[in-house]
């Protein structure tokens, strides 16, 4: 996200939010290497990762976009006719497949209660909701500063485990945990 808006956005980069990203991103190498370097080492990259690389630099320069608009205050008023068009161009892709699949598989769609309570749930929830908090947050502390933010995500994924799947936090969990808050205390911190 730093490297997006220094690159495209002529946004700087300080040596504040540079220790913050080793602090963030080390709790995240903790978590990927399960507290041991050899895990870290052992880690190969496969073609979904590149495609998740590729989503992460649009998503930098979407997170970008929300606060360079020459209009700001247009599109913070407007937010729903700005989502709705992402949602519309995000929509046509996955329903040219879908209407692919239609016509080359025999089985169709199975409507019932789960499925539709499914659908609302990801309308609503990741569709709307997230985006429109992950634009609040972007525009009240910056691109820069919310990306640290998405480095919990592997804790969060640790303690949803633990809590779904009974698999018990460890204390590179807790490493981790520190790192992470500790970059995105450092990085979002007023001189």
């Amino acid at each position: 996200m730093m490297l997006t808006g220094w690159l495209f956005f002529g946004a700087g980069i300080t040596r504040r939010q540079v220790m913050g990203a080793i602090l963030s991103i080390s709790g995240v190498l903790l978590v990927l290497a399960r507290g041991e370097l050899k895990h870290l080492l052992e880690l190969r990259l496969v073609a979904g990762d590149m495609f998740m690389i590729l989503a992460t630099i649009a998503w930098s320069l979407y997170s970008w976009l929300l606060i360079r608009s020459p209009e700001p205050r247009d599109l913070r008023a407007n937010w729903a006719s700005f989502l709705l068009a992402q949602i519309t161009f995000g929509a046509m892709w996955p329903g040219v497949f879908a209407g692919g699949e239609w016509l080359l598989a025999p089985r169709h769609i199975a409507w019932g209660w789960p499925l539709i309570a499914a659908l609302l749930y990801v309308a609503i929830g990741p569709a709307i909701i997230a985006f429109r908090c992950w634009g609040a947050g972007v525009e009240r502390a910056g691109p820069s500063v919310a990306a640290f933010f998405s480095n919990l995500t592997p804790l969060f994924t640790a303690l949803l485990s633990s809590a779904f799947l009974g698999e018990l936090p460890h204390l590179y969990h807790g490493a981790a945990f520190i790192l992470i808050v500790g970059g995105i205390v450092v990085s979002s911190r007023r001189t």
